[in-house]
């Protein structure tokens, strides 16, 4: 046997500190949680994803009193994202919680569906995708790889038959 480690690497910033695309993508997101349909849990959330192509494609989690059929905000994105613009990189995701029954004090990370679409796209666009999480209190986690935040994505070859 032998004892591995892995190491993840995400920078901690202020929103004031980003760069103006970064600030108006975390604001897009945020507008984006406004129209979240969450009358169950009163959890919002929004996530804006930046193409290659300066489009920018925004979602918001979408509830279901069957609770499986709902969808979150990072795959409603993601999804119109692959579906509008197939063949276009994402370069980044930002994704903004809000709560109507809870304070949020820290960022939220994305569920490890999410994690798993986010990481198939990177995997399939040969490039990285910049994870940005916002917190209602302006704290900001960066992640410049999908790799830091689902380290052994479910991948293999042999699933593919074509």
């Amino acid at each position: 046997m032998k004892e591995e480690k892995i190491e993840l690497v995400f920078t901690r910033a202020k929103f004031q500190e980003l760069s103006k695309t970064e600030q108006d993508l975390i604001e897009k997101a945020k507008n984006a949680y406004l129209n979240a349909y969450a009358p169950y849990s009163g959890f919002l959330v929004g996530a804006s994803v930046l193409l290659e192509n300066s489009e920018v494609i925004s979602g918001s989690n979408q509830e279901n009193a069957a609770y499986p059929s709902g969808l979150c905000a990072e795959r409603v994105a993601l999804f119109y994202a692959g579906a509008k613009y197939p063949n276009t990189p994402i370069k980044t995701i930002a994704i903004s919680t809000k709560s109507k029954t809870f304070e949020i004090t820290d960022v939220v990370s994305p569920c490890g569906a999410c994690r798993q679409v986010m990481a198939e796209y990177q995997q399939k666009q040969g490039q990285n995708i910049k994870i940005i999480l916002h917190s209602p209190n302006d704290e900001v986690l960066i992640s410049n790889s999908v790799d830091d935040l689902l380290p052994f994505m479910f991948n293999s070859e042999k699933l593919r038959k074509f």
